[in-house]
This record gives C-alpha cells, sequence and structure tokens, in this order.
C-alpha cells in the first residue's frame, strides 16, 4: 500500500484548503443561535453540520475541520449545559471524521481555538484555560483526528500554551493569529514575532484567520511571509475591512436604514458589507503568489466562497460543475441563440 504524503509534504507540493466559517453560516441557516454561538448543531441537528462540511469539501475544502470552536468547558458553562461537553466534541469530530473519510485523502482536523477567559495575569486563569485544551484535544485523538488547529488567538501566551498542548498529541499543528484593531497582540507581543515564537515552538503553518478581511489582512501576511520559515496560512473573513476600521466588530454600515439593535454592525448586520467573491479570488491568488499554501476563508464564509479560492490557485472541484457561465446568461451572453434586441435591455435594466 503506497504511503499517504504527510501534511507538510502536502503544503510542500501545493494549495491546501481548509474551510472554516462554520458559526456564521449556521447560524444564517438557522441551526445556531447568534450571540452565544455555541455549536449545539452537532447534536441537535448533526444532519446539518454533516451538509455543510459536505458542501464545503465540494467545493474545494482538504480539511474537514471538527465543528468544536467555542465547544469548550466555559462557554458550556455560559450557556448552563457543560455536561454536553464531551458529547458535542465527540459528536462532531466523528461528524468531521466521517466526511472526511468518504473522499480519499481528504483530513480530519481537531479545533482549538480562543477561551475569551485567558488573562496574562492570572495563572489560576491560564490553567484553566490549558485545562479546556488538553480535554478538547484528547478527545481529537480519540476519534482519529489527522492534525490539530488552534485558530483565532489574539493573546500570545495563549497562542504558545495551545500549541504546547496540540504538539502533545505527536500531530501536525496549525497555530493562526487573530489581531485585533490595535495592531499587535492583547497581551503586546508583536504580531510577527508571536508567529516567530510559534515556528520556534514547533508549529508546522502559522498565520492569521478571521477578525481581518482581505484588505487589512495581506500586509500582515507578506511581513509574516518574510519572517518565517515554515508554512503559512490565510484565512480571512470575506467583509470589506479597512484601514480605518481593521476589523470586523467596528465595521460601520451608515446606509442601514434598520440598524443593528445592539449598535453594532458584527455580527449580526454584516450583510451589506461583503466582498464579492472575485476578491475573495484576487486574495487567495495573491497570498499564494506570495509562497502560502494553507489557504481558506473565515466567519462570513460560505462554499461558493471556498470555490472561489480553489479556482484561484488552479483547482477544479466537485462544484466547479456550476461555476459560472456567462456567456449562457440572457443579458451577458454570446450564444447565438440570444436574441439581440434582450441583451440590449441590459443597457436599461
Amino acid at each position: 500500500m503506497t504511503a499517504q504524503p504527510s501534511f507538510t509534504d502536502r503544503l510542500d507540493a501545493g494549495p491546501v484548503i481548509c474551510a472554516e466559517g462554520f458559526l456564521f453560516e449556521l447560524e444564517r441557516r438557522g441551526y445556531l443561535t447568534a450571540g452565544e454561538f455555541v455549536p449545539e448543531v452537532a447534536l441537535e441537528h448533526p444532519e446539518a453540520l454533516r451538509a455543510l462540511h459536505v458542501d464545503f469539501q465540494r467545493a474545494g475544502s482538504d480539511v474537514v475541520e471538527a465543528f468544536t470552536y467555542n465547544g469548550h468547558r466555559e462557554k458550556m458553562r455560559v450557556i448552563g449545559k457543560e455536561e454536553l461537553l464531551e458529547p458535542l466534541n465527540r459528536a462532531a469530530l466523528q461528524i468531521a471524521r466521517e466526511v472526511a473519510d468518504a473522499r480519499p485523502g481528504d483530513l480530519m482536523a481537531g479545533n482549538i481555538s480562543n477561551s475569551n477567559i485567558w488573562d496574562p495575569a492570572d495563572p489560576a486563569k491560564q490553567a484553566e484555560v490549558r485545562g479546556m485544551f488538553e480535554e478538547m484535544v484528547g478527545w481529537a485523538v480519540e476519534e482519529g483526528a489527522d492534525l490539530i488547529i488552534g485558530e483565532t488567538f489574539y493573546y500570545a501566551g495563549e497562542a504558545l500554551a495551545a500549541l504546547e498542548i496540540a504538539r502533545s498529541a505527536e500531530l501536525p499543528v496549525v497555530l493562526t493569529l487573530a489581531p485585533m484593531a490595535f495592531e499587535e497582540m492583547a497581551d503586546g507581543l508583536g504580531v510577527v514575532e508571536t508567529c516567530q515564537r510559534l515556528e520556534q515552538a514547533g508549529a508546522d503553518v502559522v498565520g492569521l484567520n478571521c477578525f481581518r478581511g482581505p484588505a487589512t489582512m495581506m500586509s500582515w501576511l507578506r511581513q509574516i511571509r518574510e519572517a518565517v520559515s515554515c508554512h503559512v496560512g490565510a484565512l480571512p473573513i470575506p467583509y470589506r475591512t479597512t484601514e480605518a476600521e481593521p476589523t470586523f466588530f467596528n465595521l460601520s454600515d451608515d446606509g442601514a436604514a434598520v440598524p443593528s439593535p445592539h449598535g453594532r454592525t458584527f455580527p449580526t448586520a454584516l450583510d451589506p458589507l461583503f466582498t464579492n467573491r472575485y476578491e475573495i479570488g484576487a486574495f487567495a491568488a495573491e497570498a499564494h503568489a506570495l509562497g502560502i499554501n494553507y489557504l481558506g476563508v473565515c466567519c462570513g464564509a460560505s462554499p461558493m466562497h471556498i470555490r472561489q479560492v480553489a479556482e484561484a490557485v488552479g483547482r477544479t472541484t466537485e462544484a466547479s460543475r456550476y461555476s459560472e457561465r456567462m456567456e449562457n446568461h440572457f443579458m451577458y451572453g454570446s450564444h447565438d441563440r440570444l436574441p439581440e434586441h434582450i441583451a440590449e435591455l441590459g443597457s436599461r435594466a
């Protein structure tokens, strides 16, 4: 039997695509509560989670990432369902494993992420977070994960702790940061320096995910790519962040006739601020040209965005069967059966 290439061998050979963003997409589909953003869908509607994984897989994702983001002990305490912690994690991992196994060569990833209780001045809180990571990584290993993804860390100390625990599983580790608008980690370490420390501590992939759209993530990625020798990850949000509003937490929408009742567009009134699919494709192509081979899209992503990433780096996916063919559109088309007088309506439509 021919041995499968290692994770880093695959990255050396070309792009590896990973879909993220399950929180927003499942909330839009009606299977998850905004605000709480707890992945109870793995227990309550496993068919919906399985379907989303399959949709992302068909669109080009090589990694089926178990939906355990926010599925940690502290978050389960907040919603009063701590007893569901292990069943939720195992269900999410089993669903991801099943979907990955259905397409030979795909990988299943366990997931840990920002805890929202890390305190750089409180060793007791740090120990609590480490314990949360340890149990989640343990379940991921028991359910057959091929790698561990640690993501959306805005404290350098928490990212380094997550990496240490993830590496104890003796699996490849992806570790991505999510710097906020103050342009450094929340405990004061530089973004690039944190990536360097993560590489030195053994991460196979370092980089950025979430919080930032293409316009405000790319400049950091350029610096990170130059500063580290390991592989780099790039998973933006599909929203039009700007230099003045570099993350989606404070994006403004002055044109909203009905503003969000909680005073911010994030997280439930971001819809008018989406990038288009071509902007996501251009970002992926630019990142790939820099030598970045771990690519994806985070919160706000739909399978369409993942297909755009895949096609931008030269991949043809199952979902490419349905990529646009504007030559057959009644208004834009060039097909000889399309009447000219109809196409001419386009300028007045």
